[in-house]
């Protein structure tokens, strides 16, 4: 790190609003699991990330002096779906530096957390824009890169001016998209730049951001519900594995009572997660995420799901968020408008599309309590288990088409 670079990390808020609703639902249900997460980059890249060793572990060692400001807390405390206990905790939180451990193996950086769940699942998001900032301060800087950033930022801004007439022409169908691109982004000041750029010149459409930093410094809705390691997490919490998904539906309910009520499919494949969407759970959700697989073919087969159950499809949201840019989600948007409601959730192409290739980084968890946890993706190249018996049992399980 420079010695003129502020540290990567500005907040402890700034991370995920999802990671402090998983957070605060397993704290509650499953306070003594132990997990590991792992490191991954799935694309080639300038230069090898293991160069960045030294500076991610300072980086680290930042992250883990930091706490929760009197007024951060405040804030979480006026979100109606956030409990008293779970501030309480946060107020003498901070994040251990002995749960992480950074290593290189040849030109491959490796970074893993191993330690309590209720600890160790908060370091991902920061993990992933830290590497990604440090990636990018080492490559070229100048004006030109910002410039063509703000070039194809107003570009976004200008097409949805020019789709206007169409995008409101009917308000019960309207089209509405939210930042989810912390932990991709080109840099923090460039984040800032472009959450303001839309809430400034569209908020008719702009409906917030994922990063909780933001969302109050900014004055901005926070937008969220689960990720894929609280529903992982259910494989290793004593239910049979076939039921891990109804259980952690379950646990979600008790926890939010209503509130929140976006339900994750992709975790093993869209058909498995339909089987166990019943009545109950279709009923008490108000509708689903979409993160891997064709979002057309995945958004049909919800709309014959809840039409099989005798459900006004019109009355539920499906939330796209896979890889997403704007000419896309006005596409699945046109599609899908007048028979159920849709929103976006546009990541890597908001917060870093520049000149220079974004990376594809993830931190995922892959144990927990001792046993391996996986998640079998709808898509090529997401599929994340280090044990190949326990994957090849849950496709087995699941009748995923992996298992053919």
């Amino acid at each position: 790190m420079g010695v003129t670079e502020a540290p990567i990390v500005r907040s402890l808020l700034e991370t995920d609003l999802y990671k402090f609703t998983m957070w605060q639902a397993l704290l509650h249900s499953h306070p003594g699991a132990q997990v590991e997460y792992s490191f991954l980059c799935r694309n080639e890249t300038v230069f090898p990330l293991a160069e960045l060793k030294d500076e991610v572990e300072r980086e680290l060692d930042h992250l883990c002096t930091l706490s929760f400001t009197q007024d951060e807390l405040d804030y979480l405390s006026g979100l109606r779906f956030i409990k008293s206990d779970f501030v309480d905790f946060l107020t003498v939180f901070r994040f251990q530096r002995r749960f992480v451990e950074v290593s290189t193996d040849g030109e491959r950086l490796q970074i893993h957390a191993r330690g309590p769940l209720v600890h160790v699942m908060g370091f991902e998001i920061y993990m992933l824009y830290i590497v990604n900032e440090l990636y990018f301060r080492r490559l070229p800087t100048g004006p030109e890169i910002l410039g063509e950033a703000r070039r194809r930022l107003q570009a976004k801004v200008a097409l949805l001016k020019q789709v206007t007439p169409e995008l409101c022409a009917d308000p019960e169908w309207s089209f509405t998209f939210s930042d989810f691109g912390l932990r991709r982004r080109y840099s923090g000041p460039w984040h800032d730049e472009v959450v303001r750029t839309f809430a400034r010149e569209v908020p008719e459409f702009f409906r917030g951001t994922s990063n909780v930093h933001q969302a109050r410094l900014f004055k901005l809705t926070p937008i969220g519900t689960m990720a894929h390691e609280y529903m992982q997490a259910y494989q290793s919490f004593g239910s049979r594995l076939r039921d891990f998904q109804k259980a952690a539906l379950e646990g979600w309910v008790q926890e939010f009572r209503g509130d929140l009520g976006i339900a994750l499919t992709d975790v093993v494949g869209m058909d498995a997660f339909l089987s166990d969407f019943d009545l109950y759970f279709a009923k008490l959700f108000d509708g689903l995420r979409h993160d891997s697989g064709d979002p057309i073919e995945w958004g049909e087969k919800a709309i014959a799901h809840y039409r099989k159950l005798r459900i006004d499809p019109a009355t539920k949201r499906l939330v796209f968020s896979d890889s997403l840019s704007l000419p896309r989600a006005l596409e699945i948007w046109r599609h899908f408008k007048g028979r159920i409601a849709t929103s976006f959730g546009i990541g890597t192409d908001l917060t870093n599309d520049t000149p220079h290739a974004a990376l594809n980084i993830v931190m995922k968890i892959v144990a927990c309590n001792g046993q391996a946890v996986a998640k079998l993706s709808d898509a090529e190249g997401k599929t994340l288990c280090d044990d190949e018996t326990f994957l090849a049992y849950l496709r087995q399980v699941f009748h995923h088409p992996a298992a053919a």
